[in-house]
């Protein structure tokens, strides 16, 4: 009997494993057929590629400031880091570059929708519409952080203290914008 439970688990181990190896090779069939298509056809506004060759799961990103908004001309660095079972669930997205956004963590990590696990939202904030879905690309993740730094939600704030100035002393954000887009300008 005993025997017959080793050998059960033995099974489902394997056959787990093998989900898992097909899983990953999945995703990595996707970031390969990904940084070919932005090394091909580039698209205006950021620049993607994988931190290391030997790891398909971490990729350098560096965002440029969208023309006419506070960030314009700035050069924003981040990682984004994707989990194994990409595409079904979203990436992470940090800047390593300093950022003052209502909608970025204070170390740095992105706050939208998309990239928040699919179905509904525990704080009834966001749709499952607005959630992540697997038809979300590299690119079309990227135009969205573009979006949102055109666009801050103070509403649902990840940095209460940017949110705050961005509400009550536009100027002084303005500012602390300015110093962050010239610093990284001298870092590029």
């Amino acid at each position: 009997m005993a025997e017959n439970q080793a050998s059960l688990l033995l099974r489902k181990q394997l056959k787990d494993g093998r989900l898992v190896k097909v899983t990953v090779e999945h995703a990595s069939q996707i970031f390969y057929t990904a940084d070919n298509d932005l090394s091909r056809n580039p698209v205006d506004g950021f620049s993607a590629g994988l931190v290391d060759d030997s790891n398909l799961f971490e990729w350098n990103v560096t965002i440029i400031g969208p023309p006419d908004t506070l960030y314009e001309g700035g050069y924003f660095t981040a990682i984004m880091s994707f989990p194994p079972n990409y595409p079904n669930s979203p990436p992470s997205v940090r800047f390593t570059s300093d950022m003052w956004h209502p909608n970025v963590y204070p170390d740095g990590r992105v706050c939208i929708s998309i990239l928040h696990a699919p179905g509904d939202d525990p704080n009834g904030y966001e749709l499952a519409s607005e959630r992540w879905s697997p038809v979300h690309t590299v690119e079309t993740i990227l135009l969205s952080i573009i979006s949102m730094l055109s666009s801050p939600n103070d509403e649902s704030p990840a940095n209460i203290d940017a949110a705050k100035e961005w509400r009550e002393t536009k100027e002084e954000f303005k500012r602390k914008v300015s110093r962050i887009v010239r610093r990284s300008q001298e870092s590029m």
